[in-house]
């Protein structure tokens, strides 16, 4: 009977969550943005998603889980959580914290080599990272969670483990940019997506408590290696990491339990099916030709890109401005820090006021500090921390309000795989991106970092124009809370 009963209520459930590629990694960025249960407009009746593209901005859609049989607490979704938590730290933790590597290597064992050619490790990682999840939330539907945060774990600290003894190029790209890139996709889906099978009324709350372990990570990871870089050296501060990153991994493969499970599970035979389950039947192909979901991912792939870049090069911006590696690795933490706050304050303003119109707001504010402080006072050490802070609040809301604005355009059947497809197209931008910047950097002189931040202004101003020519499509030049 209690088999039956199990088998009911996912048969229920996948009409809910749609098994697609993406599944764990679209819930976890949608959950952040409806922390306090903003973003969504979640109600004990169901998902209400607003604007699908008509002139009336009132128009719902509605969704009803509210039948389904939610534990909305309990030791087993606390522990959960916890597990999600701690899995998220070196997770999400590592992709906040890609700058403190990026400053140190081009310092010295790739000091010969040019930035441009560097960039090339970080912009593989940061693909890999952010496409492979698309396979890992798939993965996740399959089989659980065991299997493929089992595999990320492996992958990412072997990966690590293989980055602490690189000297060349081709070495930081195999052992950073494709095992660390690939194991953090791996992890990304099923540590999130677990929660969601707990909570219902709660899932917001619950996922923004479990991807905090995200800022953690990217607090704690920087000034671990601020310390160890100068005390024990590059090598054995990666392997200490490591070791770090490990035991959360195990706390997490210990407590991250999914509570559904699929009825029909069946094997893959065939190259061919493989590729239909994993590619065909987890994107949105048709989204491709539509004006407001292209405008819509076209923004938030610059804007994200920006993001992306600056916190890259920040580092070695203040290292070239004269300060030490460890002052620079101080800049992520702070913007780190106040990002956790960017997460959740527009998130109530954006319930308020529309989401478009605060995330072209939150974009327009990264672009005028980044002119009004970075660009003509950026020698100052004092203006470098302000700068840091501000961009991390107004980024962290740039990067929560992301998949609001995707699901508001977005029927909620069809939000994984519009969602999904919207970060495929971001991950290849960001794949072109990253070397485009570090061949601005170039040499890394004062003029060639002012036309980094030329060209991360310049994203950002592309990002504007497409969120504002997706709510023209959307609601036209009309004044009102879209």
């Amino acid at each position: 009977m209690l088999t039956e009963v199990k088998k009911a209520v996912w048969r229920e459930s996948t009409k809910a969550f749609k098994s697609t590629a993406a599944t764990g990694f679209s819930l976890e960025l949608e959950a952040i943005t409806t922390a306090h249960e903003q973003a969504g407009t979640t109600s004990s009746n169901g998902i209400r998603e607003h604007a699908l593209g008509s002139d009336r901005d009132d128009e719902t859609i509605v969704i009803d889980e509210s039948h389904l049989d939610f534990p909305e607490g309990g030791s087993l979704a606390y522990l959960t959580v916890f597990g999600s938590f701690m899995g998220l730290i070196p997770a999400f933790g590592m992709i906040n914290s890609v700058g403190a590597i990026e400053a140190y290597v081009s310092n010295h064992q790739l000091r010969d080599v040019s930035t441009s050619t560097v960039s090339w490790i970080f912009s593989i990682y940061t693909f890999i990272a952010f496409s492979s999840c698309i396979f890992s939330g798939t993965f996740f539907d399959r089989s659980g969670a065991f299997k493929p945060m089992l595999i990320g774990s492996i992958t990412f600290c072997g990966g690590m483990l293989a980055t602490a003894n690189c000297t060349r190029v081709y070495q930081f790209i195999l052992a950073f940019g494709v095992l660390v890139g690939f194991g953090t996709g791996m992890l990304m889906s099923p540590l999130v997506g677990a929660v969601s099978h707990f909570f219902y009324k709660k899932r917001a709350t619950a996922t923004s408590i479990a991807t905090t372990g995200g800022f953690l990570g990217g607090i704690i990871m920087p000034l671990m290696l601020r310390k160890m870089y100068g005390t024990v050296g590059f090598i054995w501060a990666l392997r200490a990491l490591t070791l770090f990153c490990a035991c959360c991994l195990v706390l997490a493969l210990i407590f991250t339990k999914e509570r559904l499970h699929r009825e029909d599970n069946s094997k893959i035979d065939s190259w061919k099916g493989f590729f239909k389950v994993y590619f065909v039947d987890a994107f949105d192909y048709k989204s491709l030709s539509e004006l407001k979901f292209m405008s819509c991912a076209i923004g938030v792939a610059f804007a994200e890109g920006s993001l992306v870049v600056v916190l890259i090069y920040l580092p070695s911006y203040a290292i070239m401005q004269g300060n030490s590696e460890q002052t620079s690795f101080l800049l992520i933490i702070v913007s780190n820090t106040c990002a956790i706050l960017g997460r959740y304050i527009p998130g109530i303003a954006a319930d308020r006021l529309g989401r478009f119109n605060v995330v072209i707001l939150t974009v327009s504010m990264c672009a005028l500090i980044s002119l009004v402080l970075w660009l003509p006072f950026g020698k100052s050490l004092k203006v470098l921390y302000a700068f840091s802070g501000l961009y991390g609040f107004f980024s962290g809301s740039i990067l929560s309000l992301s998949p609001v604005c995707c699901g508001q355009i977005s029927r909620t059947e069809e939000f994984g795989k519009r969602y999904s497809t919207m970060y495929l197209i971001s991950s290849f931008t960001m794949l072109t991106l990253i070397p485009i910047a570090g061949t601005v950097i170039g040499e890394g002189a004062q003029r060639n970092y002012n036309n980094f931040i030329g060209f991360s202004v310049a994203l950002l101003g592309l990002a504007i124009m497409s969120y504002i020519v997706c709510r023209h499509a959307c609601v036209g030049w009309r004044l009102c809370k879209f």
